[in-house]
């Protein structure tokens, strides 16, 4: 059965909390991602008026990061929102979370460590009933930026070094939260410079079509597998599927990765990918569907 609900997976810009990286907190660099994409999602949730629930578990700033969602979906006119600062496995119990986790239009989580989300929703009621909702409210919509969009595959990157990505090993891959399956997720793609990072978690899962999230910018999927890119920037897809050599199976750790044949794909706004047929769209948008297709050997 495919999902009736939404993804909308976004390339982060707003919280930076820790740095896995370097180790740093940027605690004065909370500057959030366009109000366009906030408005996005909740045009999608069927307008100001709908129930918006933040889930700031990733960030090591959590209030900081709460009143800054507060503040910016307030500017769009939403006041239905609200904050869920769960910190532990013994928080995703609280009944009042349960309660309104079972009843709003949008679930958002925000940016920071996405091994804190993967480490405390795992195997939880509380995670048990979004992705139930997901699967069978129509209008449903689980969004997530940053660590919160990385979390949303089944296989995750939780730690890579962007100038040592090249190198077998130096990037870490673990069971993301699994709304979705056969893509991983990367976020603050361009900034950042993670395209070695993403192309070796791909190489490594070549089944795995990967998704290279800018910053202000972000996905939207429908039925587990049509992509729309929304925002400002860029959304990088690779894929390897059509991978013809590849040494990451054979080398030791430390030693640089070899790969022949791996495909990239640019998407701006209103560009799109179907994950399933692997094919690039020019026109992703309601009611427009423009292929170009992938030949299959």
């Amino acid at each position: 059965m495919l999902p009736q609900g939404k993804l909308i997976a976004i390339g982060g810009a707003e919280d930076k909390g820790t740095d896995l990286e370097k180790g740093e907190i940027f605690r004065n660099n909370l500057n959030f991602f366009e109000l366009g994409i906030l408005s996005k999602i909740t045009e999608e949730a069927g307008g100001i008026n709908a129930n918006i629930e933040i889930i700031t578990t990733a960030s090591t700033i959590p209030y900081e990061v709460g009143e800054n969602y507060l503040d910016a979906f307030s500017k769009i006119g939403c006041t239905n929102v609200g904050v869920m600062h769960i910190r532990n496995r013994e928080d995703t119990n609280n009944e009042k979370y349960l309660e309104r986790i079972k009843v709003c239009d949008v679930v958002m989580f925000s940016g920071g460590n996405q091994l804190r989300l993967t480490a405390i929703y795992g195997g939880t009621e509380f995670l048990k009933i979004i992705k139930e909702r997901y699967q069978s409210q129509k209008g449903f919509i689980v969004a997530g930026t940053s660590a919160g969009a990385m979390a949303m595959s089944n296989t995750m990157i939780y730690e890579g070094n962007a100038t040592k990505a090249h190198l077998k090993g130096e990037v870490k891959i673990t069971t993301g939260l699994a709304f979705m399956d056969n893509v991983i997720f990367d976020s603050h793609f361009e900034k950042r410079g993670r395209f070695g990072r993403l192309a070796q978690a791909v190489a490594a899962n070549p089944g795995c079509i990967g998704i290279g999230l800018g910053e202000d910018t972000g996905m939207m999927i429908t039925d587990g597998n049509k992509m729309e890119a929304i925002g400002s920037g860029l959304v990088m897809i690779i894929d390897g599927h059509e991978i013809k050599h590849s040494n990451i199976a054979d080398i030791p750790d430390g030693n640089p990765i070899s790969v022949e044949n791996i495909k990239v794909h640019f998407c701006q706004k209103g560009n799109g990918f179907l994950v399933n047929e692997r094919s690039f769209i020019l026109e992703a948008s309601e009611g427009s569907l423009i292929e170009h297709k992938v030949e299959v050997e």
